[in-house]
């Protein structure tokens, strides 16, 4: 099935492509850009993106390895009790009205 009219690109392209970078990097996190730049083609209008990221999600390929969740920018592991609070700080100019 074509999924992107605009570049010609189906839904068997997407998986190949999909598999063959999990295949190439099992640590790599796997992107629309990514996928779009492995077929050696761009995003156009945008328009089949849902169709496009529905594609990429059905796929078995895609999921992020184990060893890359819950990682911080740096690479250490995060805590989740270490994330930011939802209590929310009023500024000084609404604290002294």
């Amino acid at each position: 099935m074509i999924v992107c009219h605009c570049t010609n690109i189906s839904d068997t392209e997407i998986r190949a492509a999909i598999d063959w970078m999990r295949t190439a990097d099992p640590q790599a996190i796997i992107t629309p850009g990514k996928v779009y730049h492995a077929l050696g083609k761009s995003a156009d209008c945008g328009g089949c993106m849902p169709l496009f990221l529905d594609t990429m999600r059905s796929s078995d390929n895609l999921e992020v390895p184990m060893q890359l969740r819950m990682l911080s920018a740096d690479g250490t592991q995060v805590n989740v009790a270490e994330k930011r609070s939802k209590v929310r700080r009023k500024s000084k100019q609404i604290a002294a009205a």
